[in-house]
């Protein structure tokens, strides 16, 4: 997982930021809950992860 991840890790950091300044600063409950939701999911990155091993699986198989 290595790059993807740490990456993934990083934008989700930066999220919660953002959450925590539109609710703290520009008073924005339902636009900051909807972005925090989004942007923290895992959900995208578990299935890019597999879609790339089985790419690379195909790839190794193929002559």
């Amino acid at each position: 997982m290595g790059v993807t991840y740490d990456k993934s890790r990083m934008f989700a950091v930066r999220i919660v930021k953002l959450y925590k300044y539109l609710c703290d600063e520009k008073k924005e409950f339902i636009l900051s809950k909807q972005l925090l939701r989004c942007g923290t999911s895992q959900t995208w990155l578990k299935q890019t992860v597999r879609s790339v091993k089985a790419t690379l699986r195909q790839k190794s198989m193929s002559p």
